[in-house]
C-alpha cells in the first residue's frame, strides 16, 4: 500500500492562504507572487517532506511559468561564484575523508593533548581548529571527521547515548558540536553557506568581505571561545571518569595503524597550504575565493590524488549544486521584483527614529534567536542574511560592523 506524506501539501496550502489575502499597501502583485514561491519554497525545505532539491526545482518552475522569471534568468544561480564554492567546498572535503587526513590530524592532536578528559575537549577544538579553514564544509568536518572519533572514544570509555553517557559521551560531544560552530563562524570557508554572507554583503553594501577580512574579525574571539569552551561545558555536563589510559592506549595504536604519511596525504596537506595562503594573500595577486578553491581541486585531480570517478560519485556536492543555485535565484528574484527593497522601506519607516546601534542589536537577535523556527543553517541564512542587511543599510552604522554580526552569527546561532 502506497503512503502518502501529506505534509508536503502544506507549502501548497501557505501559498493558497497567501494569495487569497492580497498584498499589503504599497507591494504590488508581481513582488508579492514572488515572495509567496519563495515563502512556500522555504516552508518546503524546513519540513522536508520531499527532498530539498525537488523543493527548490518546483519554486524555480513556478517563478518561470507565472514570468516572474525567463528561463535563463532562473538557471542563472547555477552559474555563480558562490554556488560553486560551496559544490568544490563539498568535493574537497569528500577527498580530505577519503585520504584519511582528517582522521590522522584529530587523531595526532588526541594523542598529544588528550591525557585527560578535559585535554580531550581541547584536543577537539585543536582538531576544528585545524581543519576549519581547510575542509571547507562544517558537516563534512564534524559529522565526517570528528564526530565518529568521538564517538569511538565514549565508547571506549563506557559512555554510551543509551547508557552512562554522563561518564563522558555528554561532554565532549557537547564540545564537538560547539567547537564545529565556531571554527565554522572564524572562516569564510569553515561553513559551507558564508559565502552566501559575503555575497550579500557586496549586493547590499558594495564591499568585498572576503576571506582574510572574515579571519581577522573572527579568530580573536574564535580563539577565545575555543580555549574557553571545554572549561565552560564542564560546568553544564560534568564528566565523572577519572583516568583516560586506555584511551591513550587505544589512540596511539590506531595512530600506528594508519601506517607512514602516504604520498596523497602529503600532496593534500601541501595543496591545502597552498590553498590557504592563496585565501589569505589576495590582495596582492587578485585571485577569487572560488578561483583558488578551483585551482586546489583542479591540483588533486592532476596529482591523482582524487579521481573523477571519485567527484562524481559526491552525490552532496552535486545536489548542493541545485537547491543552492535554485535558492540564490529566488533570493535574488526577491530582489529584482522589488520585494525586498519594499520590506527595507516599510522596516524603516517604522524603526524611524531609533538608535542605529539599539537597531542593530535588536537585528542581530532577531537573527540569531529566529534559527529556531529553521532546521538548517543554509536556510536561515537565504531567507534572512541579505533582508537583515538591507534593513540596517539604511543608517550610518559601519557596513563591515553589520556584516561581520550577521556572518559570525549565522554559524554561531546553531549552538541554539
Amino acid at each position: 500500500m502506497i503512503k502518502y506524506n501529506f505534509r508536503a501539501i502544506h507549502p501548497l496550502i501557505l501559498g493558497i492562504i497567501l494569495w487569497m489575502i492580497k498584498p499589503p499597501s504599497g507591494l504590488d502583485q508581481e513582488s508579492y507572487l514572488m515572495f509567496i514561491i519563495f515563502s512556500s519554497t522555504i516552508l518546503s525545505i524546513l519540513i522536508k517532506a520531499i527532498p530539498m532539491s525537488t523543493s527548490v526545482l518546483i519554486g524555480l518552475l513556478l517563478s518561470i511559468i507565472t514570468n516572474l522569471l525567463s528561463l535563463k534568468d532562473a538557471l542563472l544561480g547555477f552559474g555563480d561564484s558562490t554556488t560553486w564554492l560551496v559544490v568544490i567546498a563539498f568535493l574537497i572535503a569528500g577527498v580530505i575523508i577519503d585520504t584519511g587526513l582528517g582522521k590522522r590530524i584529530a587523531l595526532i592532536c588526541i594523542n598529544l593533548l588528550g591525557k585527560t578528559v578535559t585535554g580531550l575537549g581541547y584536543a577537539i577544538c585543536a582538531s576544528e581548529l585545524i581543519l576549519g579553514p581547510l575542509v571547507p564544509s562544517n558537516t563534512a568536518r564534524g559529522g565526517g571527521i570528528i564526530a565518529p572519533i568521538v564517538d569511538s572514544i565514549s565508547r571506549s570509555l563506557g559512555s554510551e547515548p543509551q547508557k552512562d553517557p554522563e561518564i563522558a559521551g555528554e561532554y565532549l560531544h557537547l564540545v564537538g558540536a560547539h567547537a564545529n560552530l565556531i571554527t565554522a563562524a572564524m572562516f569564510l570557508t569553515g561553513m559551507a553557506a558564508n559565502p552566501i554572507i559575503s555575497r550579500a554583503a557586496l549586493e547590499v553594501y558594495g564591499i568585498e568581505f572576503g576571506w582574510s577580512t572574515w579571519a581577522l574579525g573572527g579568530i580573536i574571539p574564535g580563539l577565545i571561545g575555543l580555549t574557553g569552551l571545554p572549561i565552560f561545558l564542564k560546568y553544564f555536563s560534568r564528566p565523572t571518569i577519572g583516568s583516560i589510559e586506555n584511551v591513550r592506549d587505544d589512540i596511539k595504536l590506531r595512530i600506528k595503524e594508519l601506517g607512514q604519511w602516504a604520498f596523497r596525504e602529503i600532496a593534500m596537506v601541501v595543496t591545502l597550504i597552498l590553498m590557504l595562503s592563496l585565501w589569505a594573500t589576495k590582495s596582492f595577486h587578485g585571485m577569487g575565493t572560488t578561483t583558488v578553491a578551483l585551482f586546489g581541486l583542479v591540483i588533486l585531480l592532476i596529482l591523482n590524488i582524487a579521481t573523477w570517478d571519485q567527484l562524481v560519485k559526491n552525490y552532496k556536492a552535486w545536489d548542493t549544486l541545485i537547491w543552492l543555485g535554485g535558492l540564490l535565484t529566488l533570493a535574488t528574484g526577491l530582489k529584482s521584483t522589488g520585494f525586498i527593497s519594499w520590506i527595507s522601506e516599510s522596516m524603516k519607516s517604522s524603526l524611524e527614529g531609533m538608535e542605529p546601534f539599539i537597531l542593530l542589536i535588536l537585528l542581530a537577535i532577531i537573527y540569531c534567536y529566529s534559527m529556531y523556527i529553521f532546521s538548517m543553517l543554509t536556510a536561515h541564512i537565504v531567507a534572512l542574511g541579505s533582508t537583515i542587511m538591507v534593513v540596517a543599510s539604511g543608517t550610518d552604522l559601519n557596513p563591515f560592523l553589520v556584516v561581520g554580526i550577521i556572518a559570525y552569527l549565522s554559524s554561531l546561532c546553531g549552538c541554539l
